[in-house]
């Protein structure tokens, strides 16, 4: 047998054994870890067969898993590779066709309905085919450069030989294999943040003209995770009181020592389950809430492409039930004409514009505006933000 028939076995027997209930990258580890015949390109190769699998949802379902890796292997392929040319030649050499030739030569019809799971709840300025197409490429990363670090952080760059774009003077988007660790400074000199989370920059400038004039804007990140808002809100709206929280004391302790390579010092933190109204904030009125709340990640699928496969349709009406809960218990905390911004990374339309609908009918909030920041003609992630004033 070639090796490349045992990629495709390899790919086969780890696709089988997966159940979907941890994320594949966890998965993939632990199935090389426990077979050491595997060397560092046998992985690599036998990896991308199985993430080429999960990009292309469940198109080709009732195909032979063992032919349907190699389709998912040409469709996502923008040129030729070896898998390719030993077993697939002629596909190998029409690598680089656009996706439609690619799929008139396979000589099937497609229903992209069954790439992108949950179709028909696709929030409305969606371009859904053109979304649900991008899923075939794997997304790119993106570094936001802090205040003063532009130079510094391009310099590094080019000295170690890293190619990247650049987006604007402060955004950079790189190959997603890039590693960065031995490079840059990370959280110091540049934030790794998706090109789409960087959009809500926006909203946070806007939200800048409504601030008290006689003293800092006190801002409350209730749903804080990794502090990448955080840390952006830091730099675009200097002298601000930060108030952090989240459900999980072990996310602030992360935090904090990614806040302090950021060098940010003084802040405020505690512990909340914000869906509970019992909750006790750390003030009684805040300039601006930032709620980046829970939600099915749907806008960031292309990272974790098994979600295609295994995303249980009921999470949807969860989390919006959810979001609707804590949208309403931090609310009371927003001082009169304050702010708050409402940020999703879904493209689902009961976790956006129906959860715009439901913050409105409080009657407590004014729609200031709301934008899908949609990412995936650039290779990132898309993104839902709404800015509100409390009336």
């Amino acid at each position: 047998m070639s090796r490349f028939h045992s990629y495709v076995n390899s790919a086969k027997e780890i696709i089988t054994a997966y159940k979907g209930n941890e994320p594949f990258s966890s998965f993939i580890k632990k199935q090389f870890n426990a077979n050491k015949k595997f060397g560092g390109k046998d992985r690599k190769q036998i990896s991308h067969l199985c993430y080429c699998l999960f990009r292309i949802g469940k198109l080709f379902e009732n195909v032979p898993i063992e032919e349907r890796l190699l389709i998912a292997l040409f469709l996502c392929s923008n040129e030729t590779n070896a898998i390719l040319a030993n077993l697939k030649p002629e596909w190998n050499e029409q690598a680089d066709l656009p996706l439609q030739q690619k799929l008139e030569l396979l000589n099937t019809e497609t229903e992209i309905k069954d790439l992108f799971p949950c179709f028909n709840e696709l929030s409305a300025d969606l371009d859904a085919d053109a979304f649900a197409w991008s899923h075939l490429q794997q997304p790119d990363l993106f570094l936001r450069i802090r205040p003063g670090q532009q130079e510094r952080v391009m310099s590094k760059l080019e000295t170690a030989g890293i190619t990247f774009q650049t987006i604007n003077e402060t955004c950079l988007a790189l190959p997603n294999t890039t590693k960065l660790d031995e490079v840059l400074l990370l959280n110091k000199e540049a934030v790794v943040q998706d090109l789409s989370s960087q959009g809500v920059s926006g909203f946070l400038q806007t939200s800048k003209t409504y601030f008290p004039k006689s003293s800092p804007a006190r801002i409350w990140d209730c749903c804080a995770a990794s502090g990448g808002k955080s840390i952006m809100a830091y730099d675009l709206l200097p002298g601000i009181e930060l108030t952090v929280s989240d459900i999980r004391n072990s996310i602030l302790v992360n935090l904090q020592s990614r806040f302090e390579e950021a060098g940010i010092k003084k802040y405020n933190s505690f512990v909340a389950d914000l869906s509970d109204p019992s909750f006790v904030s750390h003030h009684s009125s805040y300039d601006l809430i930032i709620t980046d709340v829970p939600c099915t990640g749907s806008g960031t699928w292309g990272r974790t492409p098994e979600q295609l496969c295994f995303f249980d349709e009921t999470k949807i009406d969860e989390y919006a039930a959810l979001q609707k809960k804590i949208t309403a218990n931090v609310i009371p905390y927003i001082r009169k004409e304050g702010l708050l911004l409402y940020i999703t990374c879904s493209v689902f339309k009961k976790e956006n514009e129906e959860a715009v609908d439901f913050i409105c009918a409080t009657k407590q909030m004014k729609l200031i505006e709301s934008s899908l920041l949609q990412g995936y003609h650039q290779k990132a992630d898309t993104m839902f933000a709404a800015l509100f004033k409390k009336v």
